[in-house]
């Protein structure tokens, strides 16, 4: 009986160590990017792209490469589940995505973005303050977390006593893979998270009535597709979406950014001395661990990639991280250089860290600007970091996250 070559990419248990990258490379170089992976956990096997000329072409072919079919999440799911996922903004295809991703993209256009940036200082510089002092925290909850929770929660006209509620729940319908994170409930806690988020979203909109609201909820609450406005249930998913990918995806980057800084010395240096390079190194520790590790799209009928027959409603997973590491694109991939975009700036538009085509992330210019302006403030005053216990990671193969990370340092 023929066994897999691969090492299923979609095992939780593959992401507990960091080294997953290897595995990556490995599935690459022997498929020439796309691979076809037996899922024993699951049952459902799947194509997986690790190359970026076939991401590419993936993207840029929506209704081929569905969204909407079975989701972008690479787990399994109920029907009546995915039915209702098909009302989020990341679940939707041509000619539905275009039409209700119109309604927000005005609060994440690069103009719009660059008026949050007084506010993200003040919040960046407050996160240091409470910190420096100490000469040690847990990196992830008392550093990389607050800027983008704000971020999203102020956008969203979230009061800040509200914080620690929403940093639990996202925590809970992201992580379901995660005992320590789902609170050993898994799906079960998950629902009961996105329940909460809905309740809130509903008191919002009851708000709104009689007390409109400008922010985003207001515009979401107002806009129209073909002359309606949302139903509640859109509206619901809509938020949730919005809280949940804007607060976890940054956290994510900005705690993978400080450990890549601390396993790196001689590359914080460089930002120590020459603070410009700041912007770069941002998009080489998006380059190097994207928030996203894979989504995934369905083949929606049969098709040819590179010699390979690929079936209607094939399963097919996308590895973003893979995909950054792609030695055809970028040289020495598994070399982290905060100066690689510097000497090569033309290479910003050729990472998929926010990935490609019709679902580009919508918030990538404040994920950019998050991250520029947090580590511009810890950089000069969080001196001479390191590692106080070993890094623990998410168990999950969908975000890339990092669990706990306590660091000491000298305090300016």
């Amino acid at each position: 009986m023929a066994t897999c070559p691969f090492q299923n990419l979609l095992d939780p248990d593959l992401y507990m160590d960091g080294n997953h990258h290897r595995v990556f490379a490995d599935v690459r170089e022997k498929s020439n990017g796309l691979a076809f992976i037996e899922d024993p956990l699951t049952g459902v096997p799947y194509w997986a792209v690790t190359r970026r000329e076939i991401a590419d072409y993936v993207c840029k072919n929506p209704l081929l490469f569905s969204s909407a079919a079975k989701t972008i999440l690479p787990k399994e799911m109920p029907e009546e589940e995915i039915a209702l996922s098909r009302l989020m903004l990341v679940n939707m295809d041509p000619p539905e995505h275009v039409k209700y991703r119109r309604i927000v993209r005005n609060a994440f256009t690069p103009k719009a973005v660059e008026g949050y940036e007084e506010r993200f200082r003040e919040v960046a510089k407050e996160t240091i303050e409470r910190v420096v002092t100490k000469q040690h925290c847990e990196f992830v909850t008392e550093v990389a977390a607050e800027l983008p929770l704000i971020a999203i929660m102020s956008l969203c006209g979230i009061p800040m006593s509200d914080k620690k509620k929403f940093f639990d729940w996202t925590n809970t319908m992201i992580f379901t893979e995660d005992e320590d994170m789902s609170g050993g409930e898994g799906v079960a806690a998950s629902q009961a998270a996105a329940i909460e988020v809905y309740a809130y979203a509903e008191e919002l909109a009851k708000r709104h009535e009689s007390e409109p609201l400008t922010d985003i909820v207001g515009a979401l609450l107002d806009g129209k597709v073909n002359d309606e406005k949302l139903t509640p249930e859109e509206f619901q998913l809509f938020f949730l979406m919005l809280i949940a990918a804007g607060n976890e995806s940054t956290r994510s980057v900005i705690a993978h950014g400080m450990r890549l800084l601390i396993e790196h010395p001689k590359q914080l240096q460089k930002l120590v001395d020459a603070p410009e390079l700041i912007p770069f190194a941002v998009e080489e520790m998006l380059r190097f661990n994207p928030a996203f590790v894979q989504m995934r799209r369905t083949v929606m009928e049969d098709t040819e990639i590179d010699g390979r027959q690929l079936k209607s409603g094939d399963k097919m997973v996308v590895n973003w991280q893979a995909i950054n590491h792609d030695p055809e694109i970028f040289e020495n991939p598994e070399e982290f250089d905060v100066e690689r975009f510097r000497k090569r700036p033309e290479l910003t538009s050729q990472h998929r860290a926010f990935g490609n085509g019709e679902h580009f992330c919508i918030g990538a210019h404040m994920s950019r600007l998050e991250m520029k302006v947090m580590f511009e403030e810890l950089i000069p005053r969080l001196r001479n970091p390191t590692f106080a216990e070993p890094v623990s990671f998410v168990r999950d193969f969908f975000v890339n996250g990092i669990k706990t990370m306590p660091i000491n340092f000298e305090g300016r």
